[in-house]
């Protein structure tokens, strides 16, 4: 029955591959699970969260909202087969190559990340609400693992990796995506935003007196774009990060070390 709530999707063991309950109505042929999750993910790419419903997805594919009932059974459950297709956007490390360097493999995961979390703004605020254990969400996740595990941290420590780098980048990309969205509202460039923060900044003596060290560093960063500072932050802060993770590593393997008993 449309709207029945249920805990997720997957824990149904339903798959992106699911077939129509019953017989599709007279204009809804050519009408399948791929074809809605693809335009929900359009929608909710050109219009946003707020603004989708199943009243405009069935507009879309020019169906009545009860054939898309057919597919899914309910929004929810669209929302997590959207969440999952988005997820897929993300390429991983080719993990079959062994000379591959760790670190490196940790840079194209945080980038992948923030690609998708950008380009689809949605999927942040959809994260964490829903179990999202689809399968291409897992094989991102899959292949997250494998690579933390060639880092050689305790076993305990592998799940911290994962969250520094994950949090991390929803966090900054979360950010990233509401200044954009703030900027697109306001009808101005990200760039044309800042400058007017910094005018009101450099009007108000009173502000760059008390917080000198702030408007000197935010003055200094007028010479790049908005875009080029955010990469700047984001390469930096990666970069700290995987040193981090260096000496994590060090600091378990002296621990080790420590404990192992004597030669004999």
């Amino acid at each position: 029955m449309a709207g029945t709530p249920h805990t997720s999707v997957w824990l149904a063991e339903k798959g992106e591959g699911k077939a129509p309950k019953r017989k599709a109505e007279p204009g809804g042929e050519g009408l399948d699970r791929d074809r809605i999750v693809s335009t929900t993910v359009r929608l909710l790419d050109a219009d946003g969260l707020a603004k989708f419903s199943m009243r405009r997805l069935a507009a879309e594919l020019g169906v009545t909202a009860m054939s898309v009932y057919w597919y899914v059974d309910n929004k929810d459950e669209l929302l997590e087969l959207a969440l999952d297709r988005a997820s897929g956007d993300m390429r991983t490390p080719d993990l079959s190559d062994e000379s591959a360097d760790w670190r490196d493999q940790v840079r194209e995961l945080a980038t992948e990340y923030r690609k998708m979390l950008v380009a689809h703004p949605w999927v942040a605020q959809l994260v964490g609400k829903y179990l999202n254990i689809g399968p291409q969400s897992m094989a991102f996740a899959d292949a997250a693992l494998k690579v933390v595990q060639r880092i050689g941290v305790s076993q305990d420590g592998t799940t911290g990796v994962l969250n520094v780098v994950f949090q991390f980048v929803y966090g900054f990309s979360t950010i990233e995506v509401l200044f954009k969205e703030r900027c697109r509202a306001a009808g101005i460039t990200e760039d044309e935003y800042f400058a007017q923060v910094m005018g009101v900044v450099a009007n108000q003596p009173d502000f760059a007196e008390t917080h000198r060290e702030a408007a000197e560093l935010m003055e200094a960063r007028m010479t790049k774009s908005v875009a080029e500072q955010r990469q700047q932050d984001f390469a930096y802060a990666l970069e700290m990060m995987i040193a981090g993770m260096e000496v994590m590593r060090d600091r378990s393997r002296a621990g080790d070390a420590a404990g192992a008993p004597p030669h004999a």
